[in-house]
């Protein structure tokens, strides 16, 4: 079954359908319009912090000239590892200005999970937050990055909320400069002129594989722009808009459905820093929010306090879940207590985001084989197809690999052709998801085929983490899987076979791979086995493992079990 919505032709937010506004040749170009056409509006809210667009625009050139100052220019990857902040924008307009590259770089990646990413895309520079200058330092030694900046969450904002900010203490800044300092000092200054096109990257983001390290899918201005203008229009984003960064902006969702469609739109992007619910909860009321994109995770986290109600979410218009189907008794129960209606929407990385969504207005149908929801219809200029071992388009409700291709698709993966051929054949994605395509161009993921875990929209590389739990000198062979799990979609999950004569609890594992992992990559659920099963070739049958325990469990705190 094929879809094509190549047909459909969509005009960029604030052009009028013809012309040279049509399609801009840049992100940076169509920053520059909706400057032009609205300078005074608000661009950034930061709790009571607000920056107009001329004021972003006027420090995002400060920002650039300084990063010029430092030898940065076209084609430069420069790290930015940061939460939801002002800043975040700021440094990403800063780098499309000099035809630099974002290179988004979870903030709570650590040590050799940062320099992995460093080392492959060769950035020359970072921007982190202050208080990661220190273990940043150490990271970056030796490496291709010639500079650091730094940042303060406190800027830019004089609320101070503690739930937000544990401490009010400014740290040190890092030793090429403190970023609201800079832009202080190069005021008024701007970087040389730069021409760009649709082929200069804009984003280099991260996604893991199951075969091999992370690759860098390059996200070309022309990606970003395609999925700015189709969103937009499926969203009903709009002049007076706003928008509320609830995903993170280093994922490839938040940096392009969130943040980069707010900044090319007459719109407010309204950030809080690392999600908490409370503070989510308020943000949609005190600042009127319309329009956002989430994990099914952050949404639960708010349907769970006792004091969210419709008041909340009176302006809200587009509410959109990505990362993972919702189940559709979640849809229910927030429609029925806050009177929305959560969309679903799908994209990946090498999709530049969000490329089949629901319409707005309309109601997901089920997947009466599965009891699947549908993640929606494909968007514009996007065409999606189910396809078999070989390649060939099935029938309509036959399940295949889902496979897309358009505008939105990425040219490759830095430095990778092999991968790149491998997994983008002609420029054809097959994504590795097991689909259907129903006669009304509905589609539905049944199944998955990689081993990949999707934990509150974030994908996990259970070798990754196998890797951290056998470098614990009791463990003796470790597989780890994902498990459904109501509250973030999925829960990793380690199997352990023990050294004889070797002692470990599950709580130590645990908080053995919270020293090397970033925190949602850890097991929640350690299960102790006297042996792993196995082919007969010795490879372990993760398959097998993952039909062993049912949903993991729905509250924050980790569950454990005995050692054998």
């Amino acid at each position: 079954m094929t879809v094509d919505e190549g047909r459909r032709r969509e005009t960029f937010p604030g052009g009028s359908g013809t012309g040279a506004d049509a399609v801009p040749d840049s992100l940076v170009t169509a920053w520059k319009a909706r400057v032009e056409k609205n300078p005074e509006g608000a661009a950034l809210r930061y709790f009571d912090g607000v920056l107009s667009a001329r004021e972003a625009d006027s420090a995002s050139d400060a920002l650039a000239a300084a990063f010029e100052a430092r030898g940065t220019g076209r084609g430069d990857r420069v790290g930015v590892y940061l939460q939801n902040v002002p800043q975040y924008a700021l440094v990403l307009l800063a780098l499309w200005k000099l035809g630099a590259t974002a290179l988004g770089l979870n903030p709570m990646y650590r040590r050799q999970e940062l320099r992995r990413i460093i080392d492959d895309s060769g950035a020359v520079g970072v921007v982190c937050a202050d208080a990661d200058v220190h273990e940043t330092l150490g990271t970056l030694a030796g490496s291709t990055a010639r500079w650091l900046v730094s940042t303060s969450a406190l800027d830019l904002q004089s609320r101070n909320d503690p739930r937000v900010f544990a401490s009010t203490e400014r740290h040190a800044p890092a030793p090429d400069g403190d970023l609201i300092a800079l832009i202080g000092e190069f005021e008024g200054r701007g970087p040389s002129p730069v021409e760009l096109s649709h082929d200069d990257v804009a984003f280099l983001t991260y996604t893991s594989g199951t075969t091999g390290p992370p690759k860098g899918a390059m996200n070309t201005h022309g990606n970003v722009l395609s999925v700015v203008a189709t969103c937009a229009s499926w969203m009903g984003v709009g002049d007076g808009d706003v928008v509320f960064a609830v995903a993170p902006l280093f994922h490839i969702t938040g940096a392009v459905v969130n943040a980069t469609i707010s900044l090319l739109t007459d719109t407010t992007l309204v950030l809080a820093g690392r999600f908490h619910p409370e503070v989510a909860l308020e943000v949609f009321a005190e600042h009127g929010v319309t329009c956002t994109i989430g994990s099914i995770t952050a949404f639960n986290a708010i349907f769970e306090l006792p004091q969210a109600g419709p008041e909340h979410f009176a302006s809200a218009k587009a509410l959109y879940s990505g990362g993972a189907p919702i189940p559709p008794a979640t849809v229910e129960r927030f429609q029925e207590r806050f009177g929305v209606y959560l969309h679903n929407g799908y994209g990946m990385t090498e999709t530049t985001s969000a490329v089949i969504a629901v319409p707005p207005g309309a109601r997901a149908p089920v997947h009466q084989p599965s009891g699947t929801l549908s993640i929606g219809r494909p968007l514009p200029h996007l065409t999606a197809r189910v396809v078999d071992l070989h390649g060939d388009p099935v029938p309509n409700g036959e399940q295949g690999e889902l496979e897309l291709s358009g505008p939105q698709i990425v040219p490759g993966y830095w430095g990778k052709p092999e991968a790149t051929g491998h997994t983008m054949p002609e420029g054809r994605l097959r994504t590795g998801d097991v689909a259907v395509i129903d006669e009304e161009g509905w589609v539905y993921l049944v199944d998955r085929l990689k081993d990949q875990i999707n934990v509150s929209g974030y994908k996990v590389w259970p070798r990754e983490v196998e890797d951290a739990l056998y470098e614990h000198p009791s463990v003796l062979e470790a597989a780890v899987v994902g498990q459904p799990d109501d509250y973030r979609g999925e829960t990793v999950v380690a199997h352990v076979s023990l050294k004889s004569g070797l002692h470990a609890t599950a709580e130590e594992l645990i908080a053995f791979t919270r020293d090397r992992l970033a925190a949602y990559k850890c097991p929640r659920t350690v299960h102790f086995v006297a042996d792993l099963p196995k082919t007969q070739s010795g490879k372990i049958r993760r398959a097998e493992l993952r039909g062993l325990d049912g949903p993991g469990p729905a509250s924050p705190s980790p569950s454990s079990a005995s050692p054998r």
